[in-house]
């Protein structure tokens, strides 16, 4: 069976999504490998195995075009309300908390906040099928 183990972005300035990423969800850089056109930063955290990989061009200064493919990434964590207010004390700007209630029940409660290259993140609260 296929094990999913990383998902790859591209940045332009490798310390502030560094940075964004170990304030907004606690990732360290894992490792970091440095070739001659581009870096790769594979990022993690011990809630999961899973990681987020970041790959710099060097040289490269135009913003990355996200496009209309693009989705978002998805964190989970065990208090949304705390840490949309943490995210929001630390001046990262998250959007609105949302309750999805399409049938009239609850079936997720998140908000979304951007990276410094504008890729969309859903913060989720940890609980049924977000754990």
């Amino acid at each position: 069976m296929a094990k999913a183990i990383h998902s790859m972005i591209r940045v332009l300035d490798e310390a502030r999504s560094v940075a964004f990423y170990e304030q907004a969800f606690g990732l360290k850089v894992a490792e970091r490998l440095d070739f001659e056109s581009f870096t790769l930063v594979y990022l993690s955290n011990p809630e999961s195995e899973f990681e987020l990989e970041l790959t710099i061009n060097k040289g490269r200064t135009e913003p990355y075009n996200l496009g209309d493919g693009y989705g978002h990434l998805a964190f989970s964590v065990a208090d949304l309300d705390a840490e949309h207010a943490r995210l929001t004390e630390a001046g990262l700007a998250p959007r609105k908390l949302v309750d999805f209630a399409p049938g009239g029940t609850v079936i997720a409660r998140f908000f979304f906040i951007a990276d410094p290259d504008g890729y969309q993140i859903e913060v989720l609260q940890r609980g049924g099928r977000y754990l």
